[in-house]
C-alpha cells in the first residue's frame, strides 16, 4: 500500500515537473519573440529558451546587447528552468530508487515470512478460480502463499490484499515450489488456467513432498486420471460441479440457500473437519469434544466408515476424523484441543 502512494506521489511529480517545463519554453519562446521583434523567429526565440535553460552556452542567436530587460527575462527563464530541470531530475532518481529498493526489501521480507510458515498451503495460479480458494482461505483464517506468473493478475489480487504472501513464478518450477515453503505445507491447490501446467505442478509436488495434498483443477474432466496418476489427490472441474450447483439450485432451494447464507456469513461458518491425533486414547465424546457454541458435530469417520450424529458416549479413537460445523475460533480451538497432549 504504502509503495503504491509513493509510486502515485512520484508520478504526480513528475506530471507537475514536465508541465511547468513546457510551460517555461512556451513562455520564453514567447517573450524571446517579444524581445527580438520584428527579426526573431519562433524556431530562433525556442532555441534561445532551451541553450538558456539546458546551460549549454552556445552563441545568442537574438541580439540581448541592447536590451537589458531581455537580459534580466533571461536570467528568470534560466533560473526556473534550472531548478525545473533538477527538480525533475531528483524526482526521477527517487523514482529508480524507490523502485529497486522496494522490490529488494520486499522479496526478502516475503522469503522471511514464508520461511517461518508450517502448516500452510500453496496456491499456484490468482486467476479466478485462485482469487476463489484463496479468499476462502484467509476467510477462515489458514495461512497461504501465492504462486503466479503474470504480473497483471498479481496486481489485481495485491491491490485488495497487499498482505498476502507470494512469489511472482512459474509454479511448475521446482524452485518456485521450494520457496513457496513447499517442504512444510500441509496442502497445494494446482488452479493455473492450464490443465497441462495443472498436471506438471500435481506431478512436480509430490516429486518433492509426498505428504502435501494436492488439489488440482481440470477443465476437462477426462483428464481426470491422469491428474491422479500425476499426483492430485483430488480433482476438481469447475464446469462439473457449476452444472450441479445449478441443478441443486432448482430441485434442493433451501438447501443451496442455506449453504450460500453460511459462506457470507460474518461468522465465517464452514463445515470443517478435525482429525482426532494418535496420542489420544479411546475417549467418549462428550469428554473429549466439549459442547460449544463455536461448533456443533455432524459426524465422524472411523476405519473407512461414516457415523451421522453419533451418540455422546460413543468411544473416539485416534485417527477418527471429525466433521462439524464451525467457524474458524472453534476449529482452531478443538484442533488444538485434539492434537496437543
Amino acid at each position: 500500500m504504502l509503495h503504491r502512494v509513493l509510486r502515485n506521489e512520484h508520478s504526480a511529480a513528475l506530471a507537475y515537473g514536465v508541465a511547468a517545463m513546457v510551460l517555461i519554453h512556451v513562455i520564453g519562446t514567447i517573450g524571446y519573440m517579444i524581445i527580438g521583434h520584428p527579426t526573431a523567429t519562433v524556431v530562433d526565440s525556442f532555441y534561445m529558451t532551451f541553450i538558456t535553460v539546458a546551460t549549454i552556452g552556445y552563441g545568442e542567436v537574438i541580439d540581448l546587447s541592447h536590451h537589458p530587460m531581455g537580459r534580466l527575462f533571461t536570467v528568470l527563464i534560466a533560473v526556473l528552468g534550472i531548478a525545473t530541470m533538477s527538480f525533475l531530475f531528483s524526482t526521477l532518481v527517487a523514482v529508480l530508487l524507490d523502485s529497486k529498493l522496494n522490490v529488494g526489501l520486499r522479496r526478502k521480507r516475503m522469503e522471511k515470512q514464508i520461511a517461518k510458515l508450517s502448516g500452510h498451503y500453496i496456491v499456484c495460479g490468482i486467476g479466478r478460480v485462485g482469487s476463489n480458494v484463496t479468499s476462502e482461505l484467509l476467510k477462515t483464517k489458514r495461512p497461504v502463499v501465492i504462486i503466479e506468473s503474470d504480473r497483471e493478475a498479481l496486481d489485481r489480487w495485491l491491490e485488495h490484499h497487499p498482505q498476502t504472501p507470494y512469489l511472482h513464478d512459474d509454479a511448475t518450477s521446482d524452485d518456485a515450489l521450494r520457496a513457496a515453503g513447499l517442504m512444510s505445507a500441509a496442502g497445494v491447490f494446482a488452479v493455473t488456467p492450464e490443465d497441462s501446467q495443472n498436471l506438471m505442478v500435481s506431478l512436480s509436488v509430490k516429486l518433492l513432498n509426498p505428504k502435501a495434498r494436492v488439489v488440482a483443477r481440470l477443465h476437462d474432466i477426462s483428464n481426470a486420471k491422469k491428474a491422479k496418476r500425476a499426483g492430485a489427490d483430488e480433482v476438481i472441474s469447475p464446469d462439473f460441479t457449476g452444472g450441479m450447483r445449478i441443478a441443486s439450485a432448482m430441485v434442493r432451494p433451501h438447501v443451496v440457500n442455506f449453504m450460500e447464507e453460511m459462506l457470507h456469513t460474518d461468522e465465517g461458518l464452514r463445515v470443517e473437519e478435525v482429525t482426532v491425533a494418535s496420542h489420544i486414547e479411546a475417549t467418549p465424546l462428550i469428554d473429549l469434544v466439549p459442547r460449544s457454541r463455536d461448533y456443533m458435530l455432524m459426524a465422524t469417520h472411523e476405519h473407512g466408515k461414516w457415523l451421522f450424529n453419533p451418540a455422546d458416549d460413543h468411544l473416539v479413537k485416534a485417527g477418527t476424523t471429525l466433521v462439524l460445523l464451525a467457524n474458524p475460533g472453534g476449529r482452531a480451538h478443538l484442533e488444538h484441543l485434539l492434537n496437543n497432549p
